[in-house]
């Protein structure tokens, strides 16, 4: 969430408004192989103070993809389980990655502040020492004798 105060009556992907019947009817399938794959853990509603199930969008939406993997693509619900788990892993993974390069990106922010107050203190009056190499001279310095 971004900081803001949602309002509860507003609806989301996620809100569990859908019966079952109602979720059959959207997903195309039976009310007894939402039940099975509630019982297997594919999709898993709300549910109300009476136990009863609510469905939201997003699960209207997985039912669907459930199916089609199973039906079009003919992997079994072991799988289909199994590839669900893994894609909610790789959400969740991404978001740590976003979270994570936020974090870095605003310690950048702050090391560079820090380094540029750094600079800002140094004296004006002092001058910075480079060293001057000659190409291949040499001096010798011989102080002159005196004279007796």
């Amino acid at each position: 969430m971004d900081g803001r105060r949602r309002n509860p009556y507003e609806l989301t992907d996620e809100s569990p408004v859908y019966v079952i019947s109602v979720a059959a009817q959207l997903s195309g399938l039976h009310p007894q192989t939402l039940r099975q794959y509630d019982r297997l853990g594919l999709v898993s509603p709300d549910r109300t103070a009476g136990r009863g199930r609510r469905y939201s969008a997003r699960d209207i939406e997985l039912l669907r993809t459930v199916q089609q993997l199973s039906q079009d693509e003919g992997i079994n619900l072991a799988g289909i389980k199994r590839i669900i788990e893994l894609e909610n892993q790789v959400a969740a993974l991404q978001a740590r990655v976003a979270e994570l390069s936020t974090a870095v990106d605003g310690a950048a922010a702050a090391l560079q502040q820090r380094e540029a107050q750094v600079h800002a203190s140094y004296r004006r009056d002092l001058v910075p020492y480079q060293d001057v190499q000659q190409a291949g001279a040499l001096v010798v310095w011989r102080p002159k004798r005196p004279r007796d």
